[in-house]
């Protein structure tokens, strides 16, 4: 019995310092990209938001602007968010799990990373690296922080992806959407406009849809790489926002739910609600005009 017991705990503190491991790892690598981020970083020029930029946008962009930015709004140049919702971790059905998530975006130029942990079951974790740095597109998913589940990166269509994920999430920094930081928006409707981002060799559209309140409802791209069995497959996708709320000056979404659009049908896979927003201003000392 005594062998029995002492060889439990052996294999048991293995096993704790191999978690251990792994989890130092991977906030190893973590903090690694989020330094990669920030030594990109340029404050976003100008330093306020003046209404005179909206002159020659059209009419549905000129109104979501007025309703989320005052007049003298600080640039956003870097915010911390935190999510926490479901995800559905099954390509082809619903295995929904809960997940909670630390993202660093930086306005100028275009860029984040998403430090997400999925419980996959009780003591199961998954944890999960989206990013677009420097250009480059990034998607990793490891168990524990040790076993590659998904290894995504480099490849020009996973770039195009993360990018448009910048894009379509904007609603939350909003002044990276004005013409001064590089958007280029096109009229469609009295509801929708696009918007297209260049970033690098990289480029972006979007087809943005206003609610009634002049506010972004939806983003919505014809094709954005979706995985399957390990590959990125064009698939048209939609991001919603919804529980718009002001945060910092700025009316911003709560909430949101992300889908691909398939044949059948709208698929969701992506359901989250933001837990804390903690923006970074471009200060008066800050390079710029």
């Amino acid at each position: 019995m005594l062998t029995i017991l002492l060889l439990t705990l052996a294999v048991l503190s293995a096993a704790m310092l191999l978690l251990a491991f792994g989890s130092w790892r991977w906030r190893r690598a973590t903090e690694a990209l989020c330094a990669k981020l920030d030594a990109t970083r340029v404050p976003p020029s100008p330093h306020r938001y003046v209404a005179q930029e909206l002159e020659c946008l059209p009419a549905p962009v000129q109104r979501y602007f007025r309703a989320s930015l005052r007049e003298g709004q600080p640039m956003v140049a870097a915010v911390k968010i935190e999510h926490a919702g479901r995800i559905n971790m099954s390509e082809n059905g619903e295995h929904w799990r809960p997940f909670f998530s630390i993202q660093r975006v930086t306005a100028g130029p275009p860029g984040f990373v998403w430090n997400g942990r999925v419980a996959l079951l009780p003591g199961l974790q998954v944890r999960v690296h989206d990013a677009y740095v420097a250009g480059k597109g990034i998607l990793h998913a490891s168990l524990f922080g040790l076993v590659t589940l998904a290894g995504l990166r480099g490849a020009p269509e996973v770039a195009h992806a993360e990018l448009m994920r910048f894009l379509a999430e904007a609603a939350w920094y909003p002044t990276a959407l004005l013409p001064s930081q590089g958007v280029e928006w096109q009229p469609v409707d009295d509801t929708s406009a696009k918007a297209t981002l260049s970033d690098h060799d990289v480029t972006v559209t979007l087809l943005i849809r206003f609610d009634e309140r002049g506010l972004i409802a939806s983003a919505r791209a014809d094709a954005r790489g979706r995985t399957v069995a390990g590959s990125l497959v064009p698939t048209p996708w939609e991001a919603y926002c919804r529980d718009y709320a002001v945060r910092d000056g700025m009316l911003v979404p709560l909430e949101g739910e992300v889908a691909w659009l398939l044949p059948e049908g709208p698929k969701p896979y992506w359901r989250g609600r933001i837990a804390s927003l903690a923006y970074d201003f471009v200060r008066p000392g800050d390079p710029g005009r």
